[in-house]
Formats: structure tokens, sequence, C-alpha cells
């Protein structure tokens, strides 16, 4: 499938956003040996397609979890304290940002901006959006997540 997605966009470097989503849907992440193929057939250097795997939040490098949540670290939201929820977040799963628990069950991600400023700070809980958080209500959430 990846191969040919490069291949119906004549191997492009231009393409390669495009081929990192196929890779990731193909593989559920994106894996240093995907990285590579991908390098070599675009003709570009390991780190660029590095460089831009690591850069757009929504590519992992690593498996995802069953749940995910995601919390804004956006200037709004760092400033009413998004930190304190990430940081809680952490310490309750014994997890940092970018990683998933041992059992698969979660995944823990922090995203530059989701852009939705007005209800800073914000976290999403696999597809719900909850805004205004508190430290105490992320918890809460993340326990109704994975139950």
């Amino acid at each position: 499938m990846v191969e040919k997605t490069m291949k119906k966009l004549n191997y492009d470097r231009s393409a390669l956003i495009e081929t990192l989503h196929t890779a990731q849907e193909t593989f559920g992440y994106l894996e240093n040996e995907t990285l590579k193929f991908i390098a070599r057939r675009l003709k570009l250097p390991f780190a660029k397609v590095y460089g831009v795997a690591t850069f757009y939040h929504f590519f992992r490098l690593k498996p995802k979890g069953k749940h995910t949540i995601v919390v804004c670290m956006g200037t709004a939201c760092y400033i009413k304290n998004a930190n304190k929820i990430l940081e809680r977040l952490e310490k309750k799963f014994n997890i940092k940002a970018g990683e998933t628990t041992k059992d698969e069950l979660l995944s823990l991600i922090s995203a530059r901006c989701v852009g939705s400023c007005s209800l800073a700070p914000i976290a999403i809980y696999d597809d719900k959006t909850v805004g205004h958080l508190s430290v105490e209500e992320s918890e809460k959430e993340a326990e109704e997540l994975i139950k």
C-alpha cells in the first residue's frame, strides 16, 4: 500500500506527508525501518523523513494504545495549567507524553495546539473533546475512558 501511494504520486518528494499517512494507516505506527524505506524510495535524507514524522503530533513512532488522550500545550492552554494536567496524567499512568502504557491500554500525547483556544485548557479523550479542564477533572475523564 505504501509503495502504491508513492508510485501513484510519481515518487515525488513533496508526497512525503501523504506517504507517511498511508504507512501509518497500514502499519498502525511508523517504525524506523518504515521511515528508512520511505526515505530511500523518495530519495530523501532519513533525517528529513524522521523530522517530519516527529514534528506532527498525529504521526506515531510507537504502537498506539486502545485509548488516546491528547493534551493541548498551546500558549492559551499552557497559561491555564495544561502542564499540570499533563503531569498528573503522566504520574497516574506512569508514562510520559508520547508513550503508551505497558498494557497498551492508553497512549498519552501532548499537542502543540489543537486550535480551540477559547476552551483552554483542553484535552481530547479518544474522540471526546473536553474544555475548561481542571487537573482533577482531567484525571476523572481519563478514568472514565479506560473503564
